[in-house]
């Protein structure tokens, strides 16, 4: 009898057990609500679509881990630092924009320090990384490197061999009755006849001003060496300075062989001249009896991460995820920029591109774009007034003088 009562009281409180556990699981339900991220990506008009794909694969990647709501809006990316730095709070959490902007970005505090940056340095090529980089600390995700100039040329007028001087490049030009250009009345160009000359131009510390000594007056190449050798070309019945729009237009109409612009021109210049088209570093030009290089101004696309963005980890990722190998496959193939990642670089497909593989080259002896706001009228002053032929007959050291007192302004 005592064991049936024993029993039936063990059965009593095992029920009892079993049910309070049932109860305590009903109270306490298991909280599945994913925490809402929400980004808001900055990037230019052209990118639209690659860069919402790109969004979708992100979202993808780290389904279930948040509630995104991330969306892609226009802005120019040579306005971005000036949009930015007019209401941080209110501006994207992840944004692109041109390297020369990174200054004063940093100097705002509008970017937010890369924390993993050895990885990122590992992954891309030296001259962007040190584009992203402010006194060596690592504030952009290196997205691009194609912002630079190099050769176009045309196959069928010039040869390899005639390619490698702009000596040879003008005799085939004046031969076939065409042109080649180049505009001088961007100082970003140029740069191209002093930057390997052991003259110099650039931002003092301050980040603001300018240094400059293409006017120097001592040396194996002198300011006025350059000078020469400019007004030499500009007189020369092959060339002419056209702007950018112009060279295109003369690609098109027959009249220009030969010129100097970027990649984003390569679609419209290969459907022009088809398997004539050619791309090339740029060439030698004489100067005072010898052979200089000429150098070029070198540029990239970064992208950036707002210090002032409510989910600044998951910003991070999205960054990195833009810029990762993948995408920047991927952008080469939607948008044929040039990457910045080592691998992308490096395959075969992009080493087929001409364009992209003449930037390369021309990258050996370009220089990243790092001056002040003054830099750019004095240039063009002097430049335009080169292309013209020196009609005033001013002397040209005292234009150099003045083109160099004006670039170093305070």
């Amino acid at each position: 009898m005592k064991k049936r009562i024993c029993a039936f009281f063990f059965g009593i409180l095992c029920t009892a057990a079993l049910v309070g556990c049932g109860l305590a699981e009903e109270a306490e339900p298991e909280d599945t609500e994913l925490p809402k991220v929400e980004l808001v990506v900055w990037g230019a008009e052209e990118d639209a679509e690659l860069m919402n794909q790109i969004i979708r694969s992100f979202q993808a990647e780290y389904q279930g881990q948040a509630d995104f709501q991330i969306s892609f809006e226009v802005q120019g990316e040579s306005q971005c630092k000036d949009v930015l730095i007019g209401e941080l709070e209110e501006g994207a959490d992840v944004f692109t924009f041109a390297d020369d902007q990174l200054s004063t970005l940093a100097a705002a505090g509008a970017l937010e320090p890369i924390k993993n940056a050895d990885e990122i340095r590992n992954r891309n090529l030296a001259s962007t990384v040190e584009a992203a980089t402010v006194n060596n600390q690592l504030y952009a995700y290196p997205l691009t490197a194609d912002n630079g100039y190099f050769l176009y040329y045309n196959k069928k007028y010039i040869t390899e061999e005639q390619v490698k001087t702009l000596d040879g490049i003008l005799e085939a030009a004046a031969a076939s009755g065409g042109k080649f250009t180049m505009d001088w009345s961007s100082a970003w160009y140029v740069y191209a006849f002093f930057g390997n000359t052991g003259l110099e131009v650039g931002l003092n510390d301050d980040g603001i001003t300018n240094y400059c000594t293409w006017n120097q007056t001592e040396g194996d190449i002198r300011g006025i060496d350059v000078a020469r050798a400019m007004l030499r070309i500009a007189g020369h019945s092959g060339f002419a300075s056209c702007t950018d729009e112009e060279f295109l237009a003369g690609v098109r109409n027959g009249t220009v062989i030969a010129g100097v612009s970027g990649v984003w021109n390569s679609v419209a210049i290969k459907e022009a001249w088809g398997a004539d088209a050619g791309a090339a570093k740029l060439p030698t030009y004489t100067c005072n009896g010898g052979q200089i290089q000429m150098a070029s101004f070198s540029g990239c696309k970064l992208i950036g991460v707002n210090a002032y963005s409510e989910y600044p980890e998951w910003a991070s990722l999205l960054a990195e995820w833009i810029t990762n190998e993948e995408n920047q496959q991927l952008r080469f193939e939607m948008r044929g920029q040039g990457p910045s990642n080592t691998v992308v670089a490096n395959s075969a497909e992009i080493r087929q591109s001409p364009a992209i593989a003449a930037l390369l080259a021309q990258s050996e002896f370009s220089q990243i774009q790092r001056v002040g706001g003054k830099f750019w009228d004095p240039v063009t002053k002097f430049a335009e007034n080169m292309a013209a032929g020196n009609p005033s007959g001013q002397n040209l050291q005292e234009q150099l003088d003045e083109m160099a007192e004006s670039i170093s302004a305070r």
